[in-house]
């Protein structure tokens, strides 16, 4: 496990990007946290260190973005989602198995599909623009990412 903060917007995307460099194909992030804990920030982060160009915004009303970097970069946000059977609606299946990076904003609210392997990374605020970040691997692939970023 690991655990960091940021004092600021640019310092979680430049810990997104740290992340975002190091992750590799197949690769599953999921996000939890409180509204306005940075969710969408690591996400900006993330796509930035995948080589991603285009401007990465919150896919909440649409509940998934797709974005092309050096991997492809699925953004999904389920806070809108009732539960799992929403989530299935969207495919998710085809999104996990793919060859490109998954990062899932809100999921908690998903959790019952969530593969055993991936990257559980917990937000909460730290005074104003203050955040701190838990990240807890589940699977050896993410404990050996989770030890890169300490090494970084």
């Amino acid at each position: 496990m690991l655990v960091t903060k940021t004092d600021s917007a640019e310092k979680t995307r430049i810990l997104g990007e740290r992340l975002g460099r190091i992750l590799g194909p197949g690769d599953i992030l999921c996000v939890y946290g409180d509204l306005g804990a940075g969710k969408t920030v690591l996400a900006q982060g993330v796509a930035r260190g995948l080589g991603v160009i285009e401007k990465v915004t919150s896919p909440t009303f649409i509940l998934i973005q797709e974005y092309q970097g050096r991997l492809p970069f699925f953004h999904f946000d389920a806070y809108r989602l009732e539960g799992a059977e929403d989530f299935a609606l969207l495919g998710y299946e085809e999104y996990f198995f793919d060859r490109g990076v998954v990062f899932v904003e809100w999921a908690d609210r998903v959790w019952t599909v969530l593969p055993d392997e991936r990257l559980d990374i917990y937000l909460e605020r730290d005074g104003e623009n203050g955040r701190k970040f838990r990240f807890e691997p589940l699977g050896v692939r993410y404990r050996t990412l989770v030890q890169e970023l300490k090494n970084r």
